[in-house]
């Protein structure tokens, strides 16, 4: 079986080597490379092809979104989990923008890194607790936060009750595999499901599903 490649990318040398010896106590990961900022992680990514880099946010000269941007447009394949030291919404929102399949905090219990970087790579979207309450309190009270009225009615409306089942398990982390056994579906019908919903949402891929969901309140 091929082992997990895991890049990190964090700007303080022993933070990255203990990063390392964390993820390879599991023997389905594997390290390749280290970065020290965005654009070395980008750069490394290119020669490496991990099947996940792990991304600090606030580096000097080239930051966690650059490098997370960069990877995106180019190797859209390889799935980008943030784990970082901050929680504010700035930071958060500008992970999301950037394209980050998931986002954690740096205080997480070491097995439970490992866990999310194994989420991550079968293709769920991950957040920590408490940067999904925070991403929660904004999205769904769109009015306090400055987003304007959420249309939930107009987005029911645009999609089929299936669709919205659909939607909200992948905005509860749920992988293709999962959803078919809550939703007595086959695999190759949810697949359809997200195809569709992303098309009608115009939305990118399952992170910017979850998102949506959260900020209209459908991912209960």
């Amino acid at each position: 079986m091929d082992k997990i490649k895991v890049l990190i990318a964090d700007d303080i040398m022993i933070l990255r080597q203990g990063l390392q010896a964390v993820l390879e106590q599991d023997d389905t990961i594997e390290v390749v490379a280290l970065a020290e900022n965005g654009k070395e992680a980008f750069e490394k990514s290119r020669v490496y092809r991990p099947d996940v880099v792990l991304m600090d946010m606030r580096m000097p000269e080239y930051d966690g979104a650059y490098g997370i941007a960069a990877i995106k447009e180019e190797i859209p394949e390889v799935r980008v989990l943030v784990l970082t030291t901050f929680d504010d919404e700035e930071t958060i929102e500008k992970a999301l923008r950037s394209g980050a399949d998931g986002y954690i905090l740096k205080e997480m219990e070491d097995a439970k890194v490992i866990a999310s970087v194994k989420s991550v790579y079968a293709g769920m979207s991950v957040f920590g607790e408490g940067v999904y309450k925070r991403m929660r309190n904004q999205m769904v009270n769109p009015e306090k936060n400055g987003y304007g009225k959420s249309n939930e009615d107009d987005l029911q409306d645009n999609i089929t009750d299936r669709e919205l089942a659909v939607l909200k398990l992948v905005a509860q982390g749920y992988d293709n595999k999962e959803i078919a056994g809550e939703l007595c579906l086959a695999e190759g019908t949810v697949r359809n499901q997200i195809s569709r919903l992303l098309e009608k949402l115009s939305l990118k891929d399952r992170t910017q599903l979850a998102v949506y969901a959260v900020k209209h309140g459908l991912d209960e």
